[in-house]
């Protein structure tokens, strides 16, 4: 006999800036993103980025709205709960970063290169990921929701409670991947290229 299992319950997601709950903490950016910066409180607004080497950075309590990236090496960069908003990412080395308490909201990301990566409690919400590579990541109560992912590279992963509601996938790889509670149910399209 077969159980259906329970519906999981959506991870909350801070609607607007002004809900966050340091929002009235948050501060523009006044000095240069740089090699193991330590940023508190920033808020990133409508800039642009092109080349950055941020790499070993650590940002907590922050929020980016309207911002891109453009290449630049940002690898070990440490995410720690961060607001992201209609932003873009488009190639870039982001190996062995830590993402722990992100919501990423109507962003796009373009060629990341984010293997080795860490990802726990992370939302990606209305986001169109194309060629993300995430071998060898883990990434641990992570809902892709309502994303149109392109391509997304798996291989080697683990995925630990990951979800994809309401997501469309197309050609993904998942050669190699260990999974505990991986759930597509929701998914408007599953289309895996490999594994």
């Amino acid at each position: 006999m077969t159980r259906d299992r329970p519906e999981r319950t959506p991870m909350p997601v801070v609607p607007d800036l002004a809900s966050l709950p340091y929002a009235r903490h948050l501060r523009p950016l006044t000095d240069e993103l740089g090699h193991d910066g330590d940023h508190a409180e920033v808020h990133l607004d409508s800039a642009e980025f092109d080349d950055v080497r941020a790499g070993g950075s650590r940002f907590s309590e922050c929020a980016m709205t309207s911002v891109t990236f453009t290449g630049g090496a940002f690898d070990g960069v440490r995410l720690d709960d961060v607001w992201i908003s209609r932003s873009r990412w488009i190639g870039g080395a982001w190996g062995d970063a830590q993402l722990l308490n992100v919501s990423i909201l109507d962003s796009s990301i373009a060629g990341l290169q984010a293997y080795g990566s860490y990802w726990r409690r992370v939302v990606l919400q209305g986001c169109k990921i194309d060629s993300l590579n995430l071998r060898g990541a883990k990434l641990q109560d992570v809902e892709f929701r309502d994303c149109d992912l392109t391509e997304v590279d798996f291989y080697g992963a683990t995925l630990t409670a990951v979800t994809f509601p309401g997501s469309s996938i197309r050609r993904a790889r998942f050669d190699k991947v260990t999974t505990k509670k991986l759930d597509f149910r929701g998914a408007v399209e599953l289309d895996v290229a490999q594994g």
